[in-house]
């Protein structure tokens, strides 16, 4: 996950790409995700890898399974955030 959270993350001076974009909704979407149980008793949440079918990619690994869960949506909710910035600023708040 840090990786995808760096990429995510770094500062642009410009709009992101119409790639980033379309990476965040794969990432946003909770589909796109799930949870194994490694052999050391370990949860792992993997995403699927948009450009390769039935390809898994590693993200984490958690004690347990809530905390594996907990991690996923933490990842969905950070990239449903950067999709809504992408938008533009919205008002909040007008004044008469």
């Amino acid at each position: 996950m840090t990786y995808l959270y760096y990429k995510s993350t770094a500062t642009y001076n410009q709009k992101p790409s119409e790639k980033e974009i379309q990476q965040w909704k794969h990432l946003a979407n909770k589909a796109n995700w799930r949870i194994t149980q490694l052999p050391n008793g370990f949860f792992q949440t993997e995403c699927l890898n948009p450009d390769k079918e039935d390809q898994w990619q590693d993200v984490t690994r958690r004690e347990t399974i809530e905390g594996a869960e907990t991690a996923i949506n933490g990842s969905v909710k950070h990239f449903s955030d950067k999709l809504e910035a992408t938008k533009g600023p919205k008002v909040v708040k007008t004044f008469e």
